[in-house]
């Protein structure tokens, strides 16, 4: 146990109360007390000072808590935003598919056709890199141009030949839409405020932090010592990245994805459908997860499909969400630490398991 922070857990609970229970995804009641004790604990365990959670039954929130601590000797509290890291994804997809639908660009027509890309010109396979292929992890890009010794931005494969995770297809499709909108990175978070902020109701979920972003985040909490709190992402649009937010937020747009708004039955269909098989040794295969949608993972499970998506800024925040619209269950959690994604993963199997 760390003497570095206080690992007295605050919790402020929204939408529970003693006796209270939720609905997993199989229809089975647990205990909210059952939720806080299985997150008191995976926080002792990890070392994760601070938590945001919430929890969907029907389309609706029905859970909402914030435990621990956003900076030494602050608690945190339903102000506190998080960097969702990879969360960034497949919201980017949705407001991709946006654009598509309004005939901005098109999921097949080349990108380079509307912004040649000097970063990779010397190799002319980029050419064939669309839209889809960005979002469906088949660009043949590398993660990042600077990874295991890398000095540059290369291809690694026959463009939408197979799968390799990449930010750099996101970041490059940003800056098509800066050039098909004759904006800026700025201009770019103001059309994303304009489509799906302000209609869904999201308070603090942006891919360019503002002021109040800034002034409520959390300080991350990495290798047994406090971080200070950066400004990553004011200068450019980090559509692999970028996106600050928190649970009850995050919530908000779950729901608006189970309930089909802001696309036609059409858009979601194709933002759905299973686009890349995950190679059988990907580590998300292990969970279940198969495939990759128009940015989201997903999986068929017995009782749905589940569609879902991790986050990972350097361990500094990571975060999960999941979703399955035919029953309208969903969970998202925002940590600022770097034990998230593992602990989703694990609340998952444990709400599966109870009454089992």
């Amino acid at each position: 146990m760390t003497t570095l922070i206080k690992w007295t857990i605050i919790g402020l609970i929204s939408f529970s109360v003693s006796g209270q229970t939720i609905k997993n995804p199989i229809g089975q009641d647990i205990p909210v007390e059952d939720i806080n004790a299985f997150f008191d604990k995976q926080m002792e365990a990890t070392g994760t000072p601070g938590v945001s959670l919430a929890i969907i039954n029907d389309g609706k929130i029905v859970y909402h808590t914030v435990k621990g601590y956003s900076a030494p000797d602050t608690p945190i509290s339903p102000k506190t935003i998080f960097e969702g890291a990879s969360l960034s994804k497949p919201l980017f997809a949705f407001f991709v598919m946006q654009l598509v639908e309004d005939g901005v660009l098109d999921l097949d027509t080349p990108l380079y056709t509307y912004l040649p890309y000097k970063d990779i010109a010397h190799d002319e396979r980029y050419k064939k890199i669309t839209a889809r292929m960005v979002l469906s992890h088949t660009t043949g890009f590398p993660n990042w141009r600077n990874e295991n010794g890398r000095t540059g931005l290369t291809i690694d494969f026959e463009p939408g030949t197979q799968f390799q995770y990449s930010g750099e297809g996101y970041q490059y499709l940003a800056l098509v839409l800066q050039e098909l909108l004759k904006t800026d990175p700025k201009g770019l978070q103001k059309r994303f405020h304009k489509q799906i902020a302000k209609p869904f109701g999201l308070d603090v979920t942006r891919y360019i932090p503002n002021t109040k972003n800034q002034k409520n985040k959390a300080q991350p909490f990495k290798n047994n010592e406090w971080l200070p709190i950066t400004n990553q992402g004011k200068d450019e649009f980090g559509a692999a990245y970028g996106v600050n937010s928190e649970a009850k937020d995050w919530a908000k747009l779950i729901i608006a994805w189970m309930n089909k708004e802001g696309l036609s039955n059409d858009g979601y269909a194709e933002l759905f459908k299973k686009q890349t098989a995950l190679p059988d040794d990907n580590p998300n295969r292990a969970s279940g997860i198969s495939h990759l949608t128009l940015g989201f993972y997903n999986g068929t499970f017995p009782f749905g499909d589940v569609y879902g998506h991790g986050g990972n800024n350097n361990k500094r925040f990571t975060s999960l969400f999941f979703f399955i619209p035919e029953s309208k269950w969903g969970a998202v959690l925002f940590t600022n630490s770097g034990f998230g994604e593992q602990m989703g993963i694990e609340f998952f199997q444990y709400i599966l398991s109870v009454g089992n």
